[in-house]
């Protein structure tokens, strides 16, 4: 069975349907006398007629853990995660998870953006929430079950798609930094614009952003480069000064430099079109990072060649040897997919310059053996990559990495090259030449490695043990039993 009831949208009612976990949660507020809500996302999001989350989040106007476990006990739900420092209780049922907490209110220490917490009413608790969109909620009580509760007006700041807090931005901001790239990241996230009085106050309090740990920062980038267009949480970061704080070598790629009247294009807006055009063919988190930091050597390599212009020669190798040294700071995952970001920023001109020149056999041979399992990311990268305003120019080159990923398949299906290793392993080398591991081994191996990628041998086993063993004869090498 589902309940069913109205809510008030922009002076017409729209029918709000509701899982069964509603009517239980009215029954069970009901019988204990207390008033429970539900707020936040989950009624922004309903309201927005988009995909609800998987989580739902109350408020009751008393014990929100006492609430909770009454609530699961009703529902015969055994396991309740109690989160005494924060006054919160969190359940699963029937796939969402629901989490409870007690109407409070809050005030702020200038030093820490953790609040001092007291007992508050519902109008309390909708102050303290950072916009006006998020502090929506809708009553489960029997006297006015499925009301909109809107003491700010957020369903219109819903209707505008625009951005506002509750109380003053100013103190808003300065309490909780954190919401200064919560605001940048609903705007990127929902297509809104920010109330410009919210704008101002986030330029003015943007130093506060300091106070805030890297987990916490990384976090909202990540959900603004998940967004449909991440340039618009990124372009904000920029206009606010929040980027020049949480991510300067992100922010020293804008602006352009002109000498002898020559310019190069500005590196900050190039990059985040890269991001915006990787977005619209990827979903993939690191790769969309990867393109955020494709470039990202370039300051340190631009120099001007009289006659040439402005050069960025090698930025691919010094911006993949930057990517560790971000992700340690920024408190990013050390693991494979810093690695996989720093592999596409190193190898992300390689079928550029494919693309730019005759391709060849073994070029292209050295390209899915360097490249391996994230080649097709590669290709999307790089096909990303053109922003030339010029049209003709952009087909030109989409046509062309276009038979490079047809060469690429006919020398892939030929040669077998994926994930390559050398057919002889050092080992081999070492126990037939009885040798002890040394410089030759390294010699021997890498020659079989180049002869079969520059097409020599081919990727056969015998055909490298016959290279082998003509190597190990150059270098006065004998077989040994």
């Amino acid at each position: 069975m589902r309940s069913k009831s109205r809510i008030l949208e922009n002076g017409n009612y729209i029918e709000f349907v509701s899982d069964r976990i509603f009517a239980e949660v009215s029954d069970v507020a009901a019988a204990e006398g207390v008033d429970v809500f539900v707020i936040g996302g989950y009624v922004r999001d309903r309201l927005l007629r988009r995909n609800v989350k998987k989580d739902i989040d109350f408020v009751v106007d008393g014990d929100g853990i006492d609430f909770a476990r009454k609530l699961a006990a009703h529902l015969h739900i055994k396991k309740v995660a109690i989160y005494k420092t924060y006054g919160t209780a969190m359940f699963v049922y029937d796939g969402t998870e629901l989490e409870f907490v007690g109407a409070r209110k809050e005030s702020y220490n200038f030093d820490s953006r953790n609040p001092m917490v007291e007992r508050g009413s519902i109008e309390d608790d909708q102050k303290r929430r950072d916009f006006t969109v998020n502090a929506l909620a809708i009553s489960l009580n029997k006297r006015n079950f499925g009301e909109l509760i809107d003491p700010f007006d957020g369903l219109e700041d819903l209707y505008y798609r625009t951005i506002k807090t509750p109380l003053d931005p100013a103190i808003t901001f300065s309490d909780d930094p954190l919401r200064m790239l919560r605001a940048i990241r609903f705007a990127s996230q929902l297509d809104f614009q920010i109330h410009p009085d919210c704008l101002e106050a986030i330029s003015a309090n943007r130093k506060r952003i300091e106070i805030i740990t890297q987990e916490r920062i990384h976090t909202e980038l990540n959900k603004i480069l998940e967004s449909k267009k991440p340039s618009v949480g990124l372009k904000l970061l920029f206009e606010t000064g929040l980027l020049e704080i949480i991510f300067p070598e992100l922010y020293q790629l804008a602006g352009v430099t002109v000498q002898d009247g020559m310019a190069h294009k500005d590196v900050f807006l190039h990059t985040i079109q890269v991001v915006d055009n990787v977005a619209q063919k990827s979903d993939d988190l690191w790769l969309r990072w990867a393109a955020l930091l494709h470039d990202i050597g370039k300051p340190k390599t631009k120099r001007f060649v009289e006659g040439t212009g402005w050069t960025f020669y090698s930025h691919n190798t010094v911006g993949a040897k930057m990517v560790p040294k971000i992700f340690t700071r920024m408190h990013l995952p050390l693991n494979e997919k810093m690695k996989f970001v720093q592999k596409m920023v190193d190898l992300h001109m390689r079928p550029i310059a494919l693309v730019e020149e005759i391709v060849t056999d073994s070029a292209i041979r050295r390209l899915i053996v360097d490249a391996g399992e994230d080649l097709d990311s590669l290709m999307t990268l790089c096909e990303s990559d053109i922003t030339s305003r010029n049209e003709k120019k952009v087909i030109m080159f989409l046509e062309n990495f276009k038979n490079v990923r047809q060469k690429i398949v006919e020398v892939e299906e030929r040669d077998s090259l994926r994930n390559f290793q050398p057919p002889v392993s050092g080992e081999e080398i070492m126990e037939y030449f009885n040798i002890q591991p040394s410089q030759t081994v390294g010699i021997i191996k890498n020659a079989i490695r180049e002869a079969i990628l520059d097409g020599v041998i081919p990727n056969d086993y015998d055909k490298a043990h016959e290279y082998m063993v003509e190597k190990g004869r150059e270098l006065g090498l004998e077989h040994k039993e």
